[in-house]
């Protein structure tokens, strides 16, 4: 059984590696100097990108449930500091549906991209809280340490995910979480070079 539930982190961890590698390098938050434009640019990418996956998972009677992340987005984007320094750009960009029919298995693989950000949005809130003041970060910071959340959510993976199968399965929802992501950051870059030109 330790095996079996070793393979599916690092099947994951594998699988998402170089998109993560990508992602990391070209989102709003990658600049050295980050400022609130960025971050609303940031906001809205993940708001676009997760807005349809809540719905979508409580359309099946099993698999797992993401906290209310969205709501967290969009109360930083709400905030005074961001008014007038956020676009649409990323809005425009078409999203297409969330398989139907996907196996709890896949379902568990686009959450384990969700769930994984939260970890490096703590990291980012230390990193960009003094010098995004007065904002507060909301979002990044979340309800404290997400190691805990993180912990019991590897822990139902787990379980849940232990056959080959199912493990190739988590896969490809992972992986089709994170060219989701770089496919609306791609856009929003696109955008912002065609403003700039």
């Amino acid at each position: 059984m330790k095996n079996e539930e070793a393979d599916v982190l690092a099947a994951l961890r594998a699988a998402t590696a170089a998109r993560h590698d990508e992602l990391d390098a070209q989102t709003p938050l990658a600049a050295p100097d980050v400022d609130l434009a960025a971050y609303g640019a940031h906001l809205r990418l993940l708001e676009r990108w997760l807005a349809p996956v809540p719905a979508w998972l409580a359309s099946f009677g099993d698999g797992p449930v993401l906290p209310d992340y969205l709501g967290a987005i969009r109360a930083d984007l709400a905030h005074a500091a961001l008014a007038g320094l956020t676009d649409d750009a990323v809005a425009a960009v078409p999203a297409a549906p969330w398989p139907a029919h996907a196996s709890a298995a896949y379902r568990w693989g686009v959450c384990y991209v969700v769930e994984g950000s939260q970890l490096g949005g703590a990291v980012l809130y230390k990193r960009l809280a003094p010098t995004l003041a007065p904002h507060p970060l909301a979002y990044l910071r979340g309800n404290g340490s997400p190691g805990p959340r993180w912990q019991q959510f590897l822990a139902a993976l787990r379980t849940q995910v232990v056959e080959p199968s199912q493990i190739a399965d988590a896969c490809a929802g992972a992986r089709d979480a994170f060219d989701r992501l770089i496919a609306l950051n791609r856009a929003l870059h696109q955008a912002g070079a065609r403003c700039g030109a």
